[in-house]
Order: C-alpha cells, then structure tokens, then sequence
C-alpha cells in the first residue's frame, strides 16, 4: 500500500510517500508501530525564500535528490511539478500515479465536528471549506491540496483528512471557554487549537525518548515553525494550548501576531479607517517578526540582521523569546509542575540559539541547559544538564508519518 502525504502549513508543503504492508504493522494490523518507517520518497515547497518563488525539493530512500526553484506562486501548478518526481527522471519511486493507493492531507481546522480522522467526501470538503473562516491561511491551502489531487490523480483515489485540531478537543471547559456571553460559547466561539498532529506525535515521541511511561509524565512541547504554539500534557492528553478559536492567538509567530489588546482592533476600526479584511492582513499577514522587524518572517533573516547591528530585528527577536518564556510559564498551572519541555518543527528542531534563550529564562523551575550538547543540535535526547530538575529535549515531529498511520488504520477498518 502507497501511501501519499501532504502536509500543507501555512509557508510550506511537505510530502511523503511511505511504501507499506502488513509486515510493517503491529499484532495488531491496524496499527503501524509508533517508530516511524522511512519513506520512499520526500518532498517539499517553500514559499518563504525567496519571495514570488517556490523552492522545490525532494530526495528519495536511495539517496537521490532534486532541486528547483520555481518563479510561480499558483499551488497546484507547482504542487503538480513536486509530484511529478514520484514517477518521472532520477527520483521516480513508482511507475506511474496509480500506484498509489490513498493521499493523507493535514488539515488544519476541524471544528468540533471532527474529532477524529475520516475519508473525505464532498461532505467533508465542503465543511473544510467552511472553516476556512476560522484558518484563513491553512483551511484554503488544504481544500487546494486536496482539489488538485482530484486533477491529478483523479476523483477516484481515497483521500483522508487528519485533523489538527482533534487532539484539542477534550481540553476542560476552563481552558477552552472565552469570558464572552455564555450564548456565543454555544454556537461554537471556543478554543480549538492547533498543531495537534504535531504535539500529539512529538509527545509520544518524547515518552519513549525518555524511557518513560507517557501516562506518567507532564510535557510541554513547543512547536516553533512559522506558525508557533504550545500545548500543555498531562497523562497523554491535551490540557491546554496557546493558540485558540484560530491559529492566530497565542504566541507571536513569523507573519501573524498572536494575541494582542483586542481593544486595538476596535481603535483600528473606529479611527483609522481599517476594514474587516484589512485586519485579517494585519494581523496573518503583516505582523509577527516581520511586523516588528520590518523585514522578513523568517527567523533565519531576522538572525541574519541581527549581526549586522539591525535593531528592529533583534527588537523582533527579543519579543518572540519574551513570549515564549511567558507563554511557557502561563501554562504550568494546568499541569502542577514540568517534566520535560520539548522543541519541535522548524525552529525548535534547528535554531539552538532559540532554545538557549527560552531555557535561559526558565531557571527558577530548576531547568538547566547542557550548552554544549544543545550546541551539538542532538535529536532525541535529553539537552539538560544531569541536575536539571527538567528535562529538555529537541524532536523532529513527524507528523507525516502520523498522517500515514491514520490513513493505514482507516484502510485496515473499512
């Protein structure tokens, strides 16, 4: 069994082809072992660098790799040309596009409605297409991604949409109503959050890093990408999490602000002449680290600046720290203390100096860094000190492969 995943984030494509059978699945053929397989073949598309471009990227199990940018921002045309690899020139992995058996597709917004992984029909896409209006950026580029596997492998392949925000969807009451009527809560103005794919993967990730029962322990992982959030676990569940009713609120992220004085935007409203769509700019689009450094959402340019003496750039990069640290602290309540504090995606994976900065600020829970071990980029073990009171770790999350287990498990249910 082909399976094909696209994992559309709000700067970037990622794609996997995992390559299964049964003989890959527990006693349980149902499920595929939490280790992840390596797959056939990756891909991906970043639309960040450089700008009114798209860099195309893939490499295959055998190591052969391919490269181009592509001075088009129109996703299916280029979403076409990265697929394309999978069966033409040096990277083919398969004969042709019916080989592969099902597309797994990252999907940001659920609702309520959807709590769990499911094949998608024109019932679901219609309702991803709705919920567009609470994930303005993502919804729109899953429904896009899943339209142009229609078109080019055709209507006749399964799709299964896993959902970013079912991981969320049991956080108590407290943590998921706002202190708006009561009335508005029930027509389903709440705290969803996000980056659940990610969180759940990274948290069983860490347990087994650790040696330790994920039932027994309190995390929280942090994913830092372009989008940022952190999620707050006790027991292997979702307490709490920072960003909301959208991927807007929270912590300060690379284009979009994260939470601010909403009484901001009525003043913008009132007095300065902004429209509804010229705040939903503002805020996804125009804000974050590119809003105060006036120069790039991309965290390897404000750092970039940063050494050429640009201050609004490291203004930029102080801030994000900042919120980090207080965002951290601001969830520890909902766990009554920390085991393990866990960097994930993008940043968290790769910027060591991100990490030592928010460790640095959480001294008074006892955390210690192991500097030269956090300088070494280690995966998958601990970065703390042996007398740190918490640990730290750095995991890639995979969230393709828990896209992939998904797809296995609904397969294997039918």
């Amino acid at each position: 069994m082909n399976i094909l995943v696209l994992n559309a984030g709000s700067s970037s494509q990622k794609s996997c082809l995992y390559g299964l059978d049964d003989s890959f699945a527990t006693p349980k053929a149902s499920r595929l072992p939490a280790e992840p397989i390596p797959p056939l073949w990756e891909g991906s598309i970043d639309w960040t660098y450089p700008a009114g471009a798209a860099t195309i990227k893939v490499k295959t199990a055998k190591g052969t790799g391919w490269q181009q940018t592509i001075h088009d921002r129109d996703q299916p045309k280029v979403l076409q040309q990265l697929l394309n690899t999978l069966w033409q020139g040096e990277t083919q992995v398969i004969a042709d596009p019916s080989a592969i058996a099902i597309v797994g597709h990252r999907v940001v917004h659920g609702g309520q409605r959807y709590r769990a992984s499911t094949w998608i029909t024109d019932e679901v896409k219609q309702a991803i297409a709705d919920f567009a209006e609470f994930a303005p950026v993502h919804n729109p580029a899953n429904f896009q991604g899943i339209v142009a596997i229609e078109q080019i492998l055709g209507p006749s392949v399964p799709q299964v949409a896993v959902f970013d925000t079912a991981f969320h969807a049991d956080i108590p009451p407290t943590a998921a109503t706002y202190a708006i009527p009561y009335e508005l809560y029930q027509q389903g103005i709440r705290k969803y959050g996000f980056h659940g794919i990610s969180h759940q993967s990274v948290a069983e990730r860490a347990a087994h890093c650790l040696g330790r029962d994920l039932a027994d322990l309190r995390l929280i992982t942090c994913h830092l990408g372009n989008g940022c959030s952190l999620a707050a676990i006790a027991h292997g569940r979702c307490v709490d999490t920072t960003m909301g009713f959208t991927p807007l609120a929270g912590l300060m992220m690379g284009a979009r602000s994260g939470d601010i004085d909403p009484g901001i935007l009525l003043h913008l409203l009132r007095h300065h002449g902004y429209t509804v769509d010229d705040l939903d700019r503002l805020l996804n689009q125009e804000s974050g680290l590119k809003g105060v450094s006036g120069l790039s959402n991309d965290l390897r340019q404000i750092r970039a600046a940063i050494a050429t003496g640009h201050e609004r750039a490291q203004l930029a990069y102080d801030l994000y720290i900042y919120r980090l640290r207080t965002e951290i602290s601001a969830l520890l309540p909902a766990l009554g203390g920390l085991d393990a504090l866990v960097f994930t995606a993008g940043v968290g994976e790769n910027s060591v100096e991100v990490r030592a900065d928010v460790c640095a600020g959480l001294a008074f829970l006892g955390l210690r860094l192991d500097h030269d071990r956090n300088a070494q980029n280690l995966k998958d073990v601990s970065l703390a000190t042996p007398d740190s009171t918490v640990d730290v770790l750095a995991i890639h999350t995979e969230e393709d492969w828990a896209i992939a287990q998904a797809c296995w498990q609904l397969a294997h249910a039918s």
